[in-house]
This record gives C-alpha cells, sequence and structure tokens, in this order.
C-alpha cells in the first residue's frame, strides 16, 4: 500500500461539546417502542427520506418495497415527574409522510432544524434527557438526509440513493452503497463500502478518527485529500495531479502557511472524491 505524503500546515476547527452534563444520574427512566408505516407520495419523482434528529443512533436498511417501516426506542431519562412530564410535553416527532421527501424531525426546545452547512440547538439544562434510536427500512433507491448530534452512529446499509449524513460525536458507516454525497462527523470515525463507485463528486470528513473508503476496482476519479495528524494511504495505482505551492506568508511578523490539499488521480480520473481529516489516517482503498 503506497502511503500519498504531502505538505500540511494548520486548520483550525472549532466544535463546541454538545453535552456539558453528559455524567449525570437520572433516578427516573421511563421507555417507548414507537412503530409507523410512512408512505411516499405517488408517482416518478425521486424519494428522499430526511432524519433530523439530536440524541441518538439512526440506523437505515434498504429493501424492495415502497414505504418507509420505522422503529423508534424512546427513552426519557428524568431527575423528578415533574422533568418528566415537561420532557413528554415539549420534545415529540415531528413527522411529514405522504410526500416526495418524508421528513422526521426530533423537535426539542432551542433546537432548529438541520441543513447541509449546521446543525444548530441552544443546550441548556432542563433536568431531562430525551434519545430516539431509530431503526428505518427504506426503498433503496432513496436519497438520505441523515443528521444527529450526541450519544449514538449513523449506519446506513443497502440503499443506492445520494446521501447526506452528519454526526457530532459518534461515527458513520455505510455500506452497500451506490449514490454519491457527503459523509461528515466531528468526533467519530467514518467507514464507507460502494457497491458501485459514486457517479458524482463526494466528500469524506473528520476531526477526530480515521477514514477508510473501500470503492470498487474500476474506480476512475481524481481525488483531493489531506490530514494533519495522520497518513493518506491507498492501494489504487495513482498518477499526480498538478498542485499549488502551499507558499510562506508573513503576517503580524510570524510565518504562516496554508493548508492546502493534494491531488492524485485514478484511472482516467473523473468525480471529485475528497478526504479531509485531521487526527486520523485516510484510507482510499479497493473493495476485496
Amino acid at each position: 500500500m503506497k502511503k500519498l505524503s504531502f505538505l500540511l500546515t494548520f486548520l483550525v476547527l472549532a466544535v463546541s461539546a454538545c453535552r456539558v452534563d453528559g455524567q449525570q444520574r437520572f433516578s427516573l427512566e421511563e421507555r417507548e417502542t414507537i412503530r409507523r408505516t410512512l408512505e411516499f407520495s405517488q408517482g416518478n419523482a425521486a424519494k428522499v427520506l430526511e432524519v433530523d434528529n439530536l440524541q441518538g443512533e439512526i440506523r437505515v436498511t434498504g429493501y424492495d418495497g415502497r414505504n418507509v417501516e420505522m422503529v423508534v426506542n424512546k427513552t426519557i431519562r428524568a431527575h423528578s415527574q415533574e422533568d418528566m412530564k415537561a420532557a413528554k410535553d415539549r420534545v415529540r416527532l415531528d413527522i411529514s409522510d405522504k410526500v416526495d421527501a418524508i421528513s422526521i424531525y426530533v423537535d426539542h426546545p432551542g433546537r432548529q432544524r438541520s441543513n447541509r452547512s449546521s446543525t444548530r440547538s441552544n443546550w441548556s439544562y432542563p433536568g431531562y434527557e430525551v434519545s430516539f434510536d431509530f431503526e428505518l427500512r427504506v426503498p433503496r433507491q432513496t436519497e438520505l438526509h441523515l443528521w444527529t448530534v450526541t450519544d449514538g452512529g449513523i449506519r446506513v446499509e443497502g440503499v443506492v440513493g445520494d446521501f447526506d449524513v452528519s454526526n457530532v460525536t459518534g461515527g458513520i458507516e455505510l455500506s452497500g452503497i451506490a449514490g454519491s454525497g457527503r459523509a461528515q462527523t466531528v468526533n467519530g470515525s467514518i467507514d464507507v463500502r460502494f457497491a458501485a463507485n459514486p457517479a458524482r463528486s463526494s466528500s469524506f470528513k473528520t476531526v477526530n478518527g480515521t477514514i477508510e473508503v473501500r470503492f470498487q476496482r474500476n474506480l476512475s476519479a481524481d481525488l483531493r485529500f489531506k490530514s494533519f495528524n495522520g497518513g493518506v494511504y491507498t492501494d489504487f495505482p495513482v498518477s499526480a495531479l498538478p498542485t499549488p505551492v502551499n507558499a510562506a506568508q508573513t503576517r503580524n511578523g510570524r510565518f504562516v502557511y496554508r493548508n492546502e490539499f493534494e491531488g492524485a488521480r485514478i484511472g482516467n480520473g473523473g468525480p471529485m472524491l475528497e478526504f479531509d481529516g485531521f487526527n486520523g489516517d485516510v484510507r482510499i482503498l479497493q473493495a476485496k
């Protein structure tokens, strides 16, 4: 396996810890299992599933069907019966279906809906916590938009639609996929296994963790990659791409170096595949 070596400079990424009271102990706990079948609208328009979670894991499996089969394990922990009641009143699932884009949103006080660029919550100590662990079966061609923040990973298997997957304090695992898109987390590893190579630009990014992506052997693509405290490795034959020189600059009497991506080409080139690591190795591998 070859190591793709390159010059690196410092990139500052400020990430706020989202659970100040993560080690607290609650005296009360209630669990509930929610089961629903969600329907897409009729017609041939592209189908999208959006799950915007706050606390808990998301697991999605593709199957040969038309609907989204949802099982949610909901857990409420609280210090008192008053806090338990407040959690039940304030935190709920907001679900929209019978449309082309099914939306499942955890509505929590102080929270805003997530989007491609941000997941925002105004954190306070309410005296309770509510977690939702999702298990979903979706039609294989479904496009996925998945977000969670804490206490769980995101796992997808056998879905061939495009993907936009984001986590904060957990890993991301995608297997048997064939779409294009983005997988990004802060504290966690990214493990992706393509059943068919992406046809369009895709990106994979983490701050603390490894990135390992396995493509089919007939991959033809252009690569952009970097890691600050780790190496970048591949077992694909690669050729060099022209890259800009990391020119030193002087600012306030100090040398400042820009952190640039390096590049390489696999095969005849093709869609741009970007790998952005910080504390961990990046591995771009051939499927076995």
